[in-house]
């Protein structure tokens, strides 16, 4: 499948709404059809098309992580990494804003923005040390959020003040700020669901299903899983970090 070259008006409109609702405002240029876009704060570019004014329509991106979070590519040639196709413009505008906030979110790009804060601040004190370990929290949660797509895998909470940013190997057990940042070492839960996870009162299968500590209280556990209606859906890259909570669950005398 080819797509419009030269774009169509309509095609074009789009696809810069897409674009410029979503992050990617730099306009690059128009090659073979394609789109071409990037952003003043996600790395990487994208491009963007279509077969016709009904679609469907293409994204391309250049980015290997967000490429394998989008998930099945399209075999329509084009630029980057991978392109996928979309039956309509609501479905290109979604994976637009997604691959915006995947870039943000996927290494090394919070572990880039935590050097850039923190370069020139000392850290002889304690609480200096406590602010420059604030500012990496802050933003690993706003990675997780993003990654996350702002709600808790689990319960469907999608309210900010109720969302925690849960490390799966703890921030002190991190061999360095690179483990510390990266997004695929959390997960992000609700309230009271991120308290049975940092206690190692619950943990995850592999398939994305949790475990219960025998020491949680039938009370307790049935809170946890009232709201539980399908696995989490973990990334490969997930795997060795939730082995290490796993480890310290199976510890902790649950398993």
């Amino acid at each position: 499948m080819k797509l419009e070259n030269p774009p169509s008006f309509f095609v074009m409109t789009q696809c810069q709404k897409s674009a410029w609702d979503n992050g990617w405002r730099i306009e690059l240029k128009i090659e073979d059809g394609w789109i071409l876009r990037a952003s003043h704060d996600a790395p990487g570019q994208i491009g963007l098309g279509a077969a016709s004014p009904d679609g469907p329509w293409f994204l391309a991106v250049d980015h290997a992580g967000v490429a394998r979070e989008l998930g099945h590519s399209s075999k329509v040639p084009g630029p980057g990494v991978a392109r996928f196709a979309y039956p309509t413009t609501g479905d290109l505008y979604h994976a637009v804003s997604r691959a915006y906030d995947l870039a943000k979110a996927l290494p090394d790009d919070p572990l880039l923005r935590f050097r850039q804060k923190t370069w020139s601040m000392p850290q002889t004190t304690e609480a200096e040390r406590l602010t420059v370990q604030r500012i990496g929290q802050a933003l690993f949660r706003d990675a997780l959020i993003g990654f996350w797509e702002g709600r808790c895998p689990l319960t469907g909470i999608s309210d900010t003040a109720l969302l925690r940013a849960s490390h799966m190997k703890p921030w002190s057990g991190c061999d360095n700020d690179a483990e510390r940042l990266d997004v695929y070492n959390g997960i992000l839960l609700s309230a009271l669901w991120d308290a049975a996870f940092d206690r190692h009162l619950v943990t995850f299968r592999e398939d994305g299903w949790p475990q219960y500590s025998a020491h949680l209280s039938p009370k307790a556990r049935a809170a946890l899983e009232r709201d539980v209606t399908e696995p989490v859906k973990f990334s490969e890259m997930h795997l060795k970090y939730l082995s290490v909570h796993r480890e310290a669950f199976s510890i902790d005398g649950n398993i």
